[in-house]
Formats: structure tokens, C-alpha cells, sequence
């Protein structure tokens, strides 16, 4: 996706709180307009639908994550000190921007329709290789167990990631998502080396 307007930014963030608030049902372009403050006619010259709307928030998600993975790839370091600083960037992104919880973590905002359940399942399908090809990276060094399959150890990351994020948004935040994360980095360290 093309870089974001600024007024683009605003919609996509007011979507992500609509969602957060009270659920895909309530984000429509005429709740979107009310919150914003603004006609429909002025969010439909920036987007042309409500599903335009969702896929750049998904693309605006996978930017920003991009963020940590990519450099993670590149750095100098250990396989695990690379798994670590994505794990703690992906908890530091949902806790300064936790509405995006609710939005990436919720599978009927996308299963109904293809071109979103594809453009998530492109999102995980990258991440869960980056993970895995680190993971490799760390079996092949000896800082990691080569007993376990990289593939499942990439699937117990990404899905404990999932886990925790929801269980802390589904609490109502009430507990430290970052020290959560590193708590269970810890755990997962000493299970996997």
C-alpha cells in the first residue's frame, strides 16, 4: 500500500477504536463519519469502502511489525536474541497502540471475506516463516534445540504471542503485557535450549 495521508491515518485510527469499543458490527462509514466528526461523503474521498478500510489497517499492522522483523533478520546477534526482540516489540506495539488488539486478533472481522482472510493469512504465513528461518538459524549454531521441529517451536512463539495479547485484552488490560511477554520469553527460553 501507498503511504498513508494523514487523514487516512485519522480514519484508520478511528476505525481501530470503533472496533475496539463495540465490535466490527459498529464500524460503518456513517458511525466512522459521527465519530470523527466529519460527512461520509469526506471518509469515502479517502477510501472507497469499509473493506478498503480494514485492509489498510491490516497493511498499516504488518508495517509497523515490519518494523521489528525486518531489522531482526538483519542484526548481529544470537537466533535468540532475535526471536526476543521481536516478541518484545510485537508486546510493546499492542501496548502502545492496544485498540489494534482487538482489530488484528479477531477472526470475524476477516473470515467472511477472502480478500481480508488472505491478506492475514499472508501477514502470519510471513512472520511464522521469518521465525522459523531464525529459529533454523539458532539450531544450526547449537543455541537452540535441534530436537524440536523449527517449525513448532516458530508455532508455539506466534501462538503464545496471540494467546497472551488476547487473554490481556480480553481482561480489560489489567495486567502488564510487556512483563507478561518477557516472563514468558524467559519460559521459553529454558524449554527450548
Amino acid at each position: 500500500m501507498a503511504d498513508l495521508t494523514k487523514r487516512q491515518k485519522e480514519i484508520i485510527d478511528a476505525s481501530i477504536n470503533l472496533i475496539d469499543e463495540n465490535g466490527i458490527q459498529n464500524l460503518t462509514i456513517k458511525n466512522l463519519a459521527q465519530a470523527m466528526k466529519i460527512s461520509e461523503p469526506a471518509i469515502y474521498r479517502h477510501f472507497d469502502s469499509k473493506l478498503d478500510i480494514l485492509i489498510a489497517i491490516l497493511d498499516d499492522f504488518n508495517n509497523i511489525t515490519g518494523k521489528s522483523l525486518n531489522p531482526a533478520k538483519q542484526k548481529p546477534g544470537s537466533a535468540l536474541e532475535k526471536i526476543e526482540y521481536i516478541f518484545t516489540s510485537h508486546m510493546d506495539i499492542f501496548t502502545e497502540k492496544p485498540s489494534l488488539a482487538a482489530v488484528v486478533f479477531s477472526e470475524e472481522i476477516f473470515q467472511n471475506d477472502k480478500k481480508l482472510s488472505d491478506t492475514v493469512y499472508a501477514i502470519m504465513k510471513t512472520r511464522f516463516k521469518i521465525i522459523t528461518g531464525i529459529v533454523k538459524q539458532g539450531q544450526t549454531a547449537g543455541e537452540i534445540k535441534s530436537t524440536i521441529p523449527p517449525e513448532q517451536i516458530a508455532l508455539i512463539l506466534t501462538g503464545s504471542l496471540r494467546l497472551i495479547v488476547t487473554n490481556w485484552r480480553l481482561s480489560g488490560r489489567a495486567f502488564s503485557l510487556k512483563k507478561e511477554g518477557k516472563e514468558f520469553w524467559e519460559t521459553m527460553k529454558k524449554l527450548i535450549v
